[in-house]
């Protein structure tokens, strides 16, 4: 009897759900380690730069535990990129309402770093998804509900894709994956540069 050999481990460093879900969906079971990175200490040159060093510094900082050793660790973090801008998540309510009356009515680039360690062997790979987002035009009463449910506070930009400011954002152009959180089809292709094909991680 031939036994079939187990699907290498995978660690999400990242305690988004939005992105633990989007990886289980696409048939992978990834456990979850929070870097502990502080994102206000690390800048960078441009919102591209930003989200994708944000996102090899939580992998690296995962990485370096002895628990995941022969994991592969998957980091990622994004940014709303406005007018060359980067937007992490918004400092508190006020800055949440300010932040989406700039945005109404206009477009933005959601740009979510990825980096892939492979802790075998140490290679690393990263690389940063871009989605324009059209955003659409509510009403101050509107954005002052949706402050007020607590959402926005937790999302990079102040909105997501597939939670409660859905009805406020027009379209996309783009992976709507990376939007929410993580880019699937860039995850394949970081994996392959690591010579691991996704499939072989369905569990």
């Amino acid at each position: 009897m031939t036994v079939e050999p187990r699907p290498r481990r995978v660690v999400l460093a990242s305690q988004s759900p939005a992105r633990l879900a989007l990886l289980r969906q696409a048939g992978l079971a990834p456990e979850v380690v929070v870097s502990g990175v502080d994102e206000d200490g690390v800048t960078a040159g441009t919102p591209d730069e930003l989200a994708r060093v944000l996102a090899e510094h939580k992998a690296a900082a995962v990485a370096a535990l002895p628990e995941v050793q022969d994991a592969l660790v998957v980091g990622c973090d994004s940014v709303l990129d406005l007018d060359g801008r980067p937007l992490g998540k918004p400092a508190d309510a006020e800055d949440a309402t300010a932040r989406w009356k700039a945005m109404r009515g206009r477009s933005g680039i959601l740009r979510t770093g990825h980096c892939v360690i492979d802790t075998r062997d140490g290679r690393q790979v990263s690389a940063t998804a871009a989605t324009t987002v059209r955003f659409g035009e509510p009403t101050d009463a509107e954005i002052a509900a949706y402050v007020e449910s607590g959402e926005p506070l937790f999302v990079a930009g102040a909105f997501t894709l597939d939670g409660r400011s859905a009805p406020f954002i027009d379209g996309i152009d783009g992976d709507p994956g990376n939007v929410i959180g993580l880019s699937l089809p860039l995850l394949r292709r970081l994996l392959a540069d690591l010579d691991v094909a996704i499939t072989d991680l369905w569990r």
